[in-house]
């Protein structure tokens, strides 16, 4: 029998709910025909899709980035404010089409607003300038009488943003970004954007786009970055997308160990350059873009497809895998936006006349839902699985966190035996008893490939069971290929 044993008094770390994140970017039909579709039946005053709306207030994402991704490298934030029939109509070279601008920066901060999350802007380090980014900042977040306060009071917006989070570039490591940087002039240029925008407002959160390209130079980016500008280094931004190419569940399943590597590595990384460079300032981990993405990636120069994976099972437990690693490096992972929300790589998926909530929906809404404030260290040990570089890797996924307020444990386990039920003893440690049933939320389906869509949008799902147990322990059987949440009130 499995044994997954929690000590209460075994913390790791208090958790950010910023981890459950959200990025929403110009590309495909994310912003207009998902989230922004003005002449739909389905839509508001505002021209926000309602249904769109109400499923992502299910996913209580804390923090939303935009506008980009790619897209940002080349985005004039002045092209997308104003009177929105006077607004120019551009070539976007990222994604090879036209934007019209039609959506912009108030437009995304009174979503925000609405859906009760902060906004996360990105500045253009691609082919923009500094001047740019802080006149940006100042027409967000300026209360003085400028002329760039002026103007967004001239748009309607007396009162300021107060956009507390912002990034500076996004993947200028990579080859494919307009304006890619060399370790060297990143490391350089961010200094001088992150100068003059917290000049603008002290009080601003900056995140470096510091790897997307895990081939490239990882560590010099890194110590150029902290060398430099370390003080004005809020969060390093990294992005990383899985997936299951070779169609081998068994190595799909065992990615939590390259996870574990990278955020290992990082963490390691950081306190070294913060020792060298004698920093008392935290610095961050942001995993700001994150998902499964492999099917939908287009040749160079071909974006027709504009990435609408269509997601199943497997993919639903690899995004749990995921935010498990988060939890269980909640010290230094203090930000992380799941990409994209809506249509492009996303949880939710439309058509003109309603949506369908797919696989990945479900555990990101159960993990956001009932995750606590505080991560737990777990032990745990039983069936274990190889599959090619990897021996022994645990076939159960766990993580836990504690709310002390509600004196509530949730447990977040993941099966990763595609036919294995895997009978389990969980206890804990010498403090603390369950108090009442414990609360068992299960996400699967038939099989690993099941998929959700418009004819069949409940393949996949959450079943609900209560579950009695005793003071110190009970046993439970985790189901194959399941991702279970068992919610207890402690005594």
């Amino acid at each position: 029998m499995d044994q997954i044993r929690v000590d209460l008094d075994r913390v790791l770390a208090s958790i950010d709910r910023n981890i459950f994140g959200g990025f929403a970017e110009h590309l495909g039909r994310c912003i207009y025909g998902g989230i922004y579709e003005p002449n739909s039946p389905l839509s508001d005053e505002n021209g926000i899709r309602t249904d769109v709306f109400e499923a992502l207030c299910r996913l209580r994402m804390p923090i939303l980035r935009y506008p980009g991704g790619n897209f940002v490298s080349g985005y004039r934030w002045r092209d997308g404010v104003g009177p929105v029939e006077e607004r120019p109509a551009r070539a976007e070279l990222a994604w090879n089409s036209v934007e019209s601008n039609r959506f912009g920066t108030n437009e995304f901060v009174q979503f925000c607003r609405k859906l009760e999350t902060e906004p996360f802007l990105v500045v253009n380090c691609g082919d923009g300038d500094m001047r740019e980014a802080r006149d940006w900042v100042e027409y967000c977040n300026g209360t003085q009488e400028t002329a760039l306060v002026k103007l967004r009071r001239q748009h309607g917006f007396d009162a300021p943003h107060n956009v507390k989070y912002w990034g500076i570039g996004n993947e200028v490591d990579g080859h494919w970004q307009i304006g890619a940087k060399t370790p060297e002039e990143y490391a350089r240029a961010y200094l001088e954007f992150a100068k003059v925008m917290k000049w603008v407002d002290p009080t601003i959160k900056l995140t470096a786009a510091v790897t997307s390209d895990w081939d490239g130079d990882i560590v010099a980016r890194a110590g150029l970055l902290v060398e430099q500008a370390g003080k004005l280094i809020d969060y390093l931004g990294i992005h990383w997308y899985v997936g299951n190419p070779t169609n081998d569940f068994e190595a799909y399943m065992a990615v939590s160990e390259l996870l574990e590597d990278r955020l290992s590595a990082y963490e390691g990384l950081m306190r070294m350059l913060r020792l060298q460079h004698k920093l008392e300032n935290p610095i961050a981990i942001g995993v700001d873009e994150w998902n499964v993405w492999y099917r939908k990636r287009s040749e160079a120069g071909d974006f027709s497809n504009t990435l609408e994976e269509i997601y199943n099972l497997e993919d639903a437990l690899v995004v749990a895998i995921q935010l498990n690693a988060f939890i269980r490096h909640a010290a230094s992972v203090r930000m992380a936006n799941l990409a994209q929300v809506v249509n492009v790589i996303a949880p939710i998926f439309t058509n003109p006349n309603g949506l369908f909530l797919q696989t990945i929906f479900y555990p990101f809404e159960l993990y956001s839902n009932t995750c606590g404030t505080t991560a737990l260290d777990v032990f745990w040990k039983g069936d274990t699985f190889s599959t090619g570089n990897h021996i022994g890797v645990r076939t159960l996924d766990v993580a836990a966190t504690l709310n002390e307020e509600k004196k509530q444990l949730a447990l977040y386990v993941v099966n990763r035996s595609k036919t294995k039920a895997l009978e389990t003893a969980i206890t804990l440690g010498d403090t603390g008893g369950f108090s009442g049933p414990v609360q068992v939320f299960e996400v699967n389906g038939p099989d690993i490939k099941s998929e959700n869509s418009f004819d069949h949008p409940t393949t996949v799902g959450v079943s609900r069971t209560d579950l009695k147990v005793e003071r110190k322990g009970y046993v439970h059987t985790f189901a194959p290929h399941s991702v279970t949440v068992l919610v207890s009130d402690l005594a």
